[in-house]
């Protein structure tokens, strides 16, 4: 008798367990993006080159983050073969400081952390990553220049410079309409 009932309670916790309400996900205010949202084609250049490319922006997760995915391809040129540039960026609103964060990931091993910041016109969103000592420091933004356009910028500030930043990379990008 005693193990039958040991099974009936373990089977009752199991079944009333996936019973529960579950914890509901903290708000999330992505309303800084959403002149982001969909998908772009992309053309500029920099250090690097000259590429050509393009990004999405999407929500995922229920809604619970927004993913951005990008690509660059280089053309070879005389000193480089061809190559292509992925990434992959997690948005989500960090519960401690109730502010938007990022992680970054790249096919060529970084991953970079960034607060974001938006201007009070919602026209404008910055990617900052936070000193992290003998490190360089990383600045990408995103810049509404019309209804389905944007400018772009990506910059980097040298290791012990943290704020002396200087282009890397800037382009122009359309939405794609779908």
């Amino acid at each position: 008798m005693r193990a039958g009932l040991r099974s009936y309670l373990i089977l009752f916790f199991i079944v009333c367990s996936g019973s529960l309400p579950a914890e509901q996900p903290p708000k999330n205010n992505f309303a800084p993006l959403q002149f982001l949202l969909g998908n772009w084609s992309a053309e500029g250049g920099g250090t690097p080159g000259q590429a050509t490319g393009g990004f999405s922006f999407t929500t995922d997760l229920q809604g619970a983050v927004v993913v951005r995915k990008s690509y660059a391809a280089y053309p070879a040129t005389k000193d480089k073969p061809a190559y292509r540039h992925d990434d992959l960026m997690v948005i989500y609103s960090d519960t401690a400081s109730n502010q938007l964060r990022a992680i970054f990931f790249d096919n060529e091993g970084h991953t970079i952390n960034y607060g974001l910041h938006a201007t009070d016109d919602g026209n404008s969103i910055e990617f900052l990553s936070e000193p992290q000592g003998p490190s360089p420091r990383f600045r990408f933004t995103y810049q509404k220049t019309g209804a389905d356009a944007v400018k772009l910028k990506f910059e980097i500030a040298p290791p012990g410079k943290p704020d002396s930043f200087q282009t890397y990379v800037e382009g122009t990008a359309h939405r794609q309409k779908s």
